[in-house]
This record gives structure tokens, C-alpha cells and sequence, in this order.
């Protein structure tokens, strides 16, 4: 679909907030005058998926600020359908949701997704969700989607709409909840119900994720000013005052919780050391009592890293909002509580294994509580000077599938106390397993040679004989006591876990000093705690399982399963077992032959229809076809993410299926890669590889960081970085292992005529070597300068296998070159011409289209007699006429 532009007048948005006419009134005054600039439609779609439209406009907020949008839709625009509102997460932008945004569009959902201030394209001061700033700049939004044709109403001004994201977008979710009782259905992620309890826990400073905070909105300087401030004055005293914990508390949803009265689903991660289980905890207490609603998902990840279970996460979301914004009775919105749970690791591919466990009630964080008794004397231990070396439990920001956290959740202990600087006290061994869910609690008394003591507690799980020792999800709680000179009882409630201790093991109560994420007093001082109480430890009885009970026939199951294991094993091995690597092939990149995938449901349609096609060393293939050409299909069957329904690939002669050894060879660039800002370039591709398990010296990252081109730049933090050099180190991400086969999917997407000339040079570099790379991209001109071989798919089957040279020196325009330019006035008599359809002046001489009768013959005698110097005559078609030819138009 073409692009087509809509221009309105660039008004300023100041709205007052109306009741009744005349707030409908405002509301549809402000569909005019809210947008501000060009509003471009553009169509986006998936293979094997109706087209998404997608508009972006910029609005205007008031006071100067912009607010960068974009809008999904799918279908009919004369349909009805409820609206979301979708918000990304802290140092992000809209580009970050939009892959969800467009899942929710084909569901029948309007979605606005947009940059909050200071983020992205959008302009003003960051405001951690000031309600002044950007909760007003929701409300503007859910004005602007209340005049939208295509969105649902529940009355005049009033959409039918839901919000959602995660973090930052999952703390707004809440906060228009409160503010604006338009919204319908909330569902928050990974987020924080008080601000202030998260960064100041007990009156404790978590001065890294706070620092991170910091840099990720690109420095102090581009808050507010008074947040600014704030930090800076927090940050130098490393305690947080009476105004810091005012200013965050007035900005958290939990100021305005008794406002929030809609169906909301609360999605929470167990690693995460900034927004943990007891912010959850909280938010669905204070939920719940205003009688709404409300489900918890405790998911395996987090800030801290892990699996975020994001397939998983966005249907249960999608399904919520079937229920509450389409009213869908039928739609299965999952338990009331449901926690991911890990066991074990996947032989196949190292990856943690996960499985659900759930509840008809949540259980909040103190149910079916268990005494464990802990023994140990007082102890006296001290808090060094400067509060150096501190201890560490959780490095916050290392996330992704390699997180800290997640180590632990496999048995992995990464945790470190400094002898001196900590008491503890154990329980006696485990005589069974004892799963642990929710927060344990403990008193203690505590005396110090200060005023003030700030101790970190934790409870370590200690394996037998003491030689393992894990930190559950690398958790502690912070704790500021305050007159503490003439000793206080204390009890302390410990971070809110899911985690199974095994028989045979024993508790480890830890009260420390120092801790590397938070500050502690830098002058020193000599604490003495000792035991006031047993450890309480909740263990959530109703939280199970579900398990059918066994029939009573199953005594004759064993034998019939081995029987009809053995039948299939005797009938279908030659099915299911990979074939043998072909040695004709092993010096072959890729060889793909009768490939089929049928839609899912569909006996006859298909996405990929008998497709075959070869690729050899040291080429750049263009993978090209229109929306729906079957391009994702074939890529995702490439990389064994789905399965063939018929034919097979082979890469290096071995055949591909999920799991396949061979695809070590294969490295993959498909969506936008993750990465820390805080670090440099060359410490986020260090730590990808580390997550990866495989030896340093197979990473070749001198040499993938030569071929990406990135110079001094890998010393900076990310959050320099622009959006070009951003993607380059994503490929060099890719390219970590030198893999021989390189697969890049819209490698260029978002990058300006510059940096797409740059990615251009850097998959040309990759394949000079000897190795091969396939993109698949829509920009036809930058294909035809990259890539050496082209593939064009229509419809799922193959149109067109070969050199670029062969695909586009042939066709019906032909260059003609002059010894001088030609004046107008002769380009107009060429055009004129019998047989030519039309004449352009060109760099050189002219650029003329043939009608079906025109002949190069007849021109050249025509153009003689025209006096026109011809120096010479040759073909001339761009990749793009090639590719509307070749596809009907159908692109």
C-alpha cells in the first residue's frame, strides 16, 4: 500500500477537563487541533496476516511538548472495536511495543502507542509519570481516540479502552486508571505501585538502579528540575529525606490507589531487584479492596533478567481485554494466581525449564506460614569505612536470559559476603522439600556503636555440607534502623520469593553491612545483632498443580505405551528421524527443496508453497516478496524456530530441524536486539556471549567488531549511540562466532540514508570472507546495490531465483547515453515518439520507456533524426520495476 500524507494545522492542546456536552465538546474540538504536523498512513503486516495500518502523528501536549504516536489498526475502518492505549518501558519508545501493538491490531483492537516525555522523538522533560505531565498526556490521548471513527464507545467522549506496558508503561496504566475513569481495563507489568518505596526501600538509598534511572533518560539534565535536584541532593548524602519521599510517593499509583476501581491484571517478575513481588503484592490488595477484579501473574523474569515469557504474557493480556473491553464471557482470562516455576535445564539447548503452578485465590505474600527454627549467638561484625568492598547479591541492569537471578533459580550461587562484615544463622538440615512462597519474616535485635545502623537481610538456601549456597532470585531487604545506639527489636520482612528448598538442605538467615546496589553510611561503625524470634516462612498450601487422578484402568497403561511406542518407532523412524548429512552438499550454504508450510487450521492454504532455491559461499541474498509472500515463514522454517509441513532445508548439507547441531553455523539478526545502555558496546556483546555458555575464544570478537565497523565508539555507553550505530552492533551481536551463514531480517529498518550505506558495507564486508548472508528487506534500491543474488516470492511460491544483474537488465527502459545534455524541449519531442511511452532527462542523457510496439532500432533512428548526440543505447530497469513486474503489481 502506498503511503498517503495528511497535513493539519500545528495547534497547541490546552483542554480543560469538561463533564457532560461540554467535555465532549472539548474532546471533539481536540481531534482537530491535537494533531500536530504530518500524520503518515502506511500499511505493515507480518507474512500469513491481514495487513496492519499504522499512522504516525505527533501531538501536541501544551507548554511546548510533542508527543510522538502511532496508531494500529487492522480491517475494516467502519467497524467498531474498543481501544488500547500501550506504553513502553523506562529508556525506550513507542518502537519498542510496536511488534505487540500490531498482534493487538489484528485481534481487533485500535492501538496508540506512544513515546512519553523525554523519550524518543517526543519532546519535554522526563516527569516519572508526573500526573501534571504525562498522566495528563494519556487523558489528551484517550481525548484524540474518542473521536477516531473505528473506536467503540461506551458514550459521547468516552472509548472503551484499556492500558497496558510494562515498567514505566505498566506504572501509567495504573495512574490513568486513577485519574481518568474513561479506562476500562488495565494490565501493569513488571512495575512499581510506590516509587519511593522501590528507589528508597526502608529509608535505604538503591542508589544503582537509580543511577540507572538517571542515565537511561540520558542524564540529570533532561528531568524535571525538581527531580533533578532531588537526585543529586540523594545521591550525595546517599539518604533519601522527608521531601524525596514525598515528591516520589505524590507520583506513584499508590497515592491515588483508592481511584483505581477497573479489572486489572498485574503481571509481576520474580527477578527483580527494582520493582519486586511485594510492590504486586500491594498494588492487588489496594485493587481488590475497591472491589475490582484482579488476577497475578509471578512470571520467571525481570529487571534482573530471566524469561520474560513474553508469548506467553501477551495472550493472557490479550485475553483480559477480550473479557473486560469486548465482553467476551467466554474468554479464558487464566487463574486468579498463577507463578512460573523453574526445574531444571533443557538438555537440548540449555535453557531453564519452565513450568506453571496456580490458584483459585491469590494467597497473597503470608499464607500456610512455617516456623523454622534458626540458632546462632549474638554476633558482632562491622560497617568498613566508605562501606568498601560491599557485598553483592543482584548487579542490576546484567538482565536478559543470562541474569544473575536466573542463575540462581538453577541452583547457580553468585552471591558474595565479606568476612567481618556479616552475622548468620542457620536452620538444621531439611528432613523433606519445602517450597517457600511469599516473604519471610524474622526479629531481631539490633545495637550500634551510631544512631543509625542500615543492614541488608537475606536467607540463603545451603546445600549439603555448605559447598553450595544460592541467593533465591538474588533478593534482599534493606533496612535503615534509626536509634539504634541503645539496641531496637527489629522484624524484618525478607524479599518475597517462589523457591524450593530440597531435602537435605538448611536456611542461612544473613544480616550484612554493605550492599553493592545500595549506599550505605560511609562512616564506619560496629553492629551486634542476635535472634528474637524463629524464622516464619509462608509456603501458600493452595498454590498447586492441577493433576487429574490416575483411572482405574491405568495398570494396563505402561505395557499398551510400549507397545504403541514401539509400533511408532518401527513405522514412522524414517519420518521423524533427520536424514543423513548429504556430503554433496557440505560446502553449501543453503539448500532448500519443495519447502511447504500450510497455515495453520488450513488443509489447503499455504504460507510457503513448494519452494526450492540454492545459495552459495560468499553471496548476498536478497530475500524479497510483497506482504503475506510467505518471506518471515521461510526464515523462521530456516532457523528451525517452526516446523516444514513438507520438503526440507539443508545448511552445509546437514538437514535443519529445531534443535539441529548445524545451526551453530547459523547466526540471525530478526528484531530490534536488547541491549544495557548503561554499558559500553564491547561490554554488552562480552555479556551475550558469556549468557551464550560457549568459550571466550570462540567468540571471534575482534574480528565481528572489525567487520561491523564501530571504532572507538565501543567504549561508550549505548546510550550514546545513534540509531545506525545501535543496529551495526546488533549485527555484530549477530556475528559473534563469525557463523557462516548470517540471516538478517530488516536489517535497516529506522536508519537514515547514511547509516543504511554503513549496514550496506557491513554486510558486503561479511560475505567478502567467504561467507554468505541473506536479508530480507523492502527497500528494493538498497538490495539492488548489496546484494550479489535475488529471491522474489509471490504468494508463497517462488517467481524468481538469480543474479541481480539477470533480475534487472532486462525490461522496456532503456538509457540513453549523450555526448551533451539534452534541452527539454528535445526531451519532449523523444517523448512524443512513436512506440516511446515517456522520456526523462537523466544523469548522462535519458532514461526512455518503451510502449509494447517501440523497438530500440526505431528509437535510435528517430533520435538521429532528432539531431539528439547518442553516444550510446542500453537497457535500463531499476530492482523495483523488476519486482512489480515479476509480482503483477501486487505489491
Amino acid at each position: 500500500m502506498s503511503a498517503v500524507t495528511r497535513t493539519v494545522e500545528d495547534m497547541d492542546l490546552r483542554l480543560p477537563r469538561l463533564r457532560g456536552p461540554r467535555r465532549w465538546i472539548a474532546a471533539a474540538a481536540a481531534v482537530v487541533v491535537v494533531l500536530a504536523g504530518a500524520g503518515t498512513w502506511t500499511a505493515v503486516a507480518s507474512d500469513d496476516t491481514a495487513p496492519v495500518h499504522r499512522a504516525e502523528r505527533v501531538m501536541a501536549m501544551g507548554g511546548g511538548v510533542r508527543i510522538d504516536t502511532s496508531y494500529f489498526t487492522a480491517g475494516s475502518s467502519s467497524d467498531r472495536r474498543p481501544a488500547i492505549l500501550l506504553g513502553h518501558g523506562f529508556g525506550g519508545s513507542k518502537e519498542d511495543v510496536r511488534d505487540e501493538a500490531e498482534k493487538l491490531a489484528r485481534d481487533g483492537y485500535a492501538v496508540l502507542t506512544w513515546s512519553a516525555r523525554g523519550f524518543g522523538k517526543s519532546t519535554g522533560k522526563i516527569g516519572l509519570n508526573d500526573p501534571k505531565a504525562e498522566v495528563t498526556d494519556v487523558s489528551k490521548l484517550i481525548d484524540w481516540l474518542a473521536g477516531r471513527p473505528e473506536v467503540q464507545l461506551d458514550k459521547s467522549g468516552d472509548p472503551r479502552v484499556g492500558v497496558t506496558g510494562a515498567s514505566y508503561g505498566g506504572a501509567v496504566s495504573l495512574l490513568a486508571a486513577a485519574y481518568d475513569r474513561r479506562v476500562d481495563a488495565i494490565a501493569p507489568a513488571i512495575t512499581y505501585w510506590n516509587l519511593s518505596d522501590a528507589l528508597f526501600p526502608n529509608g535505604v538509598f538503591k542508589k544503582l538502579w537509580a543511577g540507572i534511572f538517571i542515565n537511561s533518560g540520558g542524564g540529570c539534565d533532561q528531568f524535571q528540575a525538581q527531580l533533578c535536584a532531588m537526585y543529586n541532593r540523594v545521591a550525595e548524602s546517599g539518604k533519601p529525606d522527608a521531601a524525596a519521599t514525598k515528591m516520589l510517593e505524590e507520583r506513584s499509583p499508590s497515592a491515588v490507589g483508592d481511584r483505581i476501581k477497573v479489572p486489572t491484571l498485574i503481571v509481576q517478575g520474580q527477578s527483580d531487584s527494582l520493582f519486586p513481588l511485594g510492590q504486586a503484592d500491594a498494588m492487588a490488595k489496594a485493587i481488590r479492596a475497591n472491589g475490582a477484579p484482579v488476577d497475578v501473574d509471578w512470571i520467571s523474569g525481570g529487571h534482573d533478567g530471566g524469561d520474560m515469557e513474553t508469548s506467553r504474557v501477551e495472550s493472557r493480556v490479550d485475553s483480559w481485554f477480550d473479557r473486560y473491553l469486548k465482553d467476551d464471557t467466554s474468554a479464558d482470562t487464566g487463574p486468579a494466581f498463577r507463578v512460573t516455576r523453574t526445574g531444571g535445564i533443557d538438555s537440548t539447548d540449555g535453557a531453564a525449564l519452565l513450568r506453571g503452578a496456580s490458584g483459585d485465590t491469590y494467597p497473597g505474600l503470608e499464607s500456610g506460614q512455617h516456623v523454622i527454627a534458626l540458632s546462632g549467638r549474638e554476633q558482632r561484625f562491622e560497617n568498613p569505612a566508605g562501606a568498601n568492598p560491599p557485598a553483592i547479591s543482584a548487579l542490576p541492569g546484567l538482565g536478559g536470559s543470562g541474569g544473575l537471578a536466573q542463575l540462581s533459580s538453577l541452583g547457580v550461587g553468585v552471591s558474595l559476603d565479606f568476612p567481618g562484615q556479616y552475622a548468620q544463622f542457620d536452620s538444621a538440615a531439611f528432613g523433606g522439600d519445602l517450597r517457600i512462597t511469599g516473604s519471610p519474616t524474622v526479629t531481631v535485635h539490633v545495637t550500634s556503636s551510631s544512631d543509625d545502623a542500615v543492614l541488608f537481610a537475606k536467607v540463603y538456601d545451603v546445600g549439603p555440607g555448605g559447598a553450595q549456597q544460592v541467593l533465591p532470585s538474588q533478593l534482599v531487604t534493606p533496612l535503615r534502623v534509626t536509634g539504634a545506639q541503645s539496641g531496637k527489636d527489629v522484624t524484618v520482612t525478607l524479599p518475597a520469593i517462589d523457591h524450593e528448598v530440597q531435602k537435605g538442605h538448611r536456611l542461612k538467615l544473613v544480616l550484612a553491612s554493605t550492599d553493592l546496589g545500595y549506599a550505605s553510611p560511609a562512616a564506619p561503625a560496629t553492629y551486634s545483632v542476635s535472634l528474637k524470634s524463629d524464622l516464619q516462612v509462608p509456603t501458600a498450601p493452595g498454590v498447586t498443580t492441577a493433576a487429574a487422578p490416575l483411572p482405574a484402568w491405568v495398570w494396563w497403561l505402561p505395557p499398551a505405551g510400549a507397545m504403541v511406542a514401539l509400533a511408532l518407532l518401527l513405522t514412522g523412524r524414517r519420518r521423524t528421524t533427520p536424514g543423513a548429512p548429504d556430503p554433496e552438499l557440505a560446502e553449501v550454504p543453503l539448500q532448500i527443496t519443495d519447502l511447504s508450510k500450510r497455515y495453520a487450521k488450513s488443509a489447503d492454504r499455504y504460507a510457503v508453497r513448494d519452494l526450492s532455491f540454492r545459495v552459495e559461499k560468499g553471496q548476498v541474498l536478497g530475500l524479497l516478496g510483497p506482504n503475506g509472500a510467505g518471506k518471515t515463514t521461510t526464515l523462521r522454517m530456516l532457523m528451525g524456530l517452526i516446523k516444514p509441513d513438507g520438503g526440507e532445508i539443508r545448511v552445509f548439507g546437514h538437514q535443519i530441524r529445531p534443535g539441529a547441531p548445524v545451526l551453530s553455523r547459523v547466526g540471525a539478526f530478526v528484531e530490534g536486539a536488547g541491549f544495557l545502555p548503561h554499558l559500553s558496546g564491547r561490554e554488552n556483546l562480552e555479556l551475550y556471549w558469556q549468557a551464550t555458555g560457549r568459550p571466550p575464544e570462540d567468540a571471534h570478537l575482534e574480528e565481528a567488531l572489525e567487520i561491523a565497523g564501530l571504532g572507538d565508539a565501543l567504549a561508550r555507553a549505548v546510550r550514546t549511540y545513534s540509531q545506525g550505530m545501535r543496529q551495526r552492533l546488533a549485527i555484530a551481536q549477530a556475528m559473534l562466532g563469525l557463523p557462516d551463514l548470517l540471516i538478517l531480517d530488516e536489517p535497516t529498518n529506522g536508519l537514515d540514508p547514511p547509516q543504511i550505506r554503513e549496514m550496506r558495507e557491513v554486510m558486503i564486508r561479511y560475505a567478502a570472507a567467504g561467507r554468505t548472508v541473506i536479508v530480507s528487506s523492502h527497500l528494493l534500491a538498497e538490495v539492488e546495490q548489496s546484494c550479489t543474488h535475488l529471491v522474489v516470492m509471490d504468494r508463497g511460491r517462488l517467481i524468481q531465483a538469480g543474479p541481480v544483474s539477470e533480475i534487472v537488465g532486462s525490461g522496456d527502459t532503456l538509457l540513453v547515453g549523450t555526448g551533451s545534455p539534452v534541452d527539454e524541449p528535445v526531451v519532449e519531442k523523444v517523448g512524443a515518439l512513436p512506440g516511446v511511452a515517456s522520456a526523462a532527462a537523466a544523469e548522462g542523457g535519458l532514461l526512455v520507456r518503451l510502449d509494447p510496439g517501440g523497438s530500440a532500432e526505431r528509437l535510435v533512428v528517430e533520435l538521429v533524426r532528432l539531431e539528439v548526440p547518442v553516444a550510446s543505447v542500453g537497457p535500463h530497469r531499476r530492482l523495483e520495476d523488476a519486482f512489480l513486474t515479476l509480482i503483477g503489481g501486487s505489491a
